[in-house]
């Protein structure tokens, strides 16, 4: 097996703008004669890689608390794409996906409202990519409002270089930060053969 870190390290990730950076306390430090070293931090629910529940845009939608771990643990297939994914691609992305209900999309593609609606048909569980925002990051909330109403958890801000296409097994749970829209997660692909 091979494993693939997907995650943005938290203090130096790229945050959505207007959205508050991570910041980190140094509470004691041996190095400054303390007895241990103790880190306090803050953080917005969407800084680096995260998830969205449906409640960040739903409002009866279901907080992070109350997903399914089988939205965000399982198979899930990896698809390289540049630019805009219209309906036609996103089509062309499920029938190479077969039966794997998550995608992920490596590279700087935008997800359309039309390519959105295909997945939604679809009835996947999962949909992520490396922008900070899925849909375009100047008007996200139609493409978001239209997967999470369909319970299509969101996985933003990966980090897919040197991860083939393909499938893998995904594990990107999120915090259990109760009542929560959306938290962090440490994303990570496993393969099954050691090329990927």
């Amino acid at each position: 097996m091979k494993y693939y870190d997907i995650t943005q390290e938290v203090f130096s990730c790229r945050v959505y703008p207007g959205d508050p950076a991570p910041k980190r306390e140094v509470l004691s430090s041996m190095a400054a004669g303390d007895l241990y070293d103790l880190t306090a931090f803050s953080m917005c629910a969407h800084n680096g890689t995260h998830i969205d529940a449906p409640r960040h845009f739903i409002k009866d939608g279901k907080t992070v608390d109350a997903l399914s771990l089988e939205h965000t643990v399982g198979l899930c297939y990896v698809a390289s794409f540049e630019g805009l994914v219209t309906e036609k691609d996103a089509k062309t992305i499920l029938e190479k996906a077969g039966s794997v209900k998550r995608i992920l999309i490596k590279g700087n593609a935008t997800l359309t409202y039309e390519g959105a609606e295909v997945f939604r048909d679809a009835g996947i569980l999962l949909f992520g990519n490396e922008s900070q925002t899925v849909g375009p990051e100047d008007a996200p909330m139609a493409v978001h409002k239209l997967l999470l109403s369909a319970d299509v958890v969101l996985l933003e801000g990966v980090r897919l270089a040197g991860v083939h296409d393909g499938v893998y097994f995904l594990f990107a749970a999120p915090l259990l930060l109760g009542g929560a829209e959306g938290a962090p997660c440490r994303a990570v692909l496993i393969s099954q053969n050691e090329e990927g």
